[in-house]
Formats: structure tokens, sequence, C-alpha cells
């Protein structure tokens, strides 16, 4: 079952949680990962596409393919640091 995700990877939990609250408060997703987030994605507002489970690290797998739709979710802590996910679809 593909899924499509953005992400924002940021180092510590603190980050992760304020960057949370600004996104819950009404920050846009997309413009926060741009300006904050510490992976490639960023340039595309933390979209990563599409992608079938086993293809993401086994804690970030976990989390898109069983979190809730449209929302925020996280931190989600892995080898590379806390993301916060925000799954786009399931299908």
């Amino acid at each position: 079952m593909p899924a499509t995700a953005r992400h924002i990877l940021v180092e510590t939990e603190t980050q992760c949680l304020q960057l949370k609250s600004e996104i819950e408060a009404g920050a846009d997703f997309a413009e926060v990962a741009k300006h904050k987030s510490s992976c490639f994605s960023r340039l595309r507002g933390g979209d990563l596409g599409a992608f079938r489970s086993g293809q993401m690290v086994q804690e970030f797998d976990d989390a898109v393919f069983s979190g809730e739709l449209n929302k925020v979710l996280g931190p989600v802590k892995t080898q590379f640091g806390y993301h916060l996910i925000e799954v786009t679809s399931r299908w």
C-alpha cells in the first residue's frame, strides 16, 4: 500500500514540539519545512512523494502507515533526528 507524506526534520525533540505547536496554531506546514527542516525535501515543502512500506526507516514507516491522514504526527525519533510527519494519502 503506497502513501504520500511530507515531513520536517530537526535535531531536537524540543525544536520538533515547538514547530508542531506553530503548525497547529495555523502556520503553513510547507513554509515551516522550507525554513526549518534540515532535510533536502525542504525545497519541496517537505514533500517526500509516494513510497511503499519498507522504504523508510522503521519508526518513520510505522508512523506513516498507522497514523491519521492529514494530521501532524510526531515527534517521531529516528537515527536522523526528530520528524513531524503529515500523511497526505494512502491507497
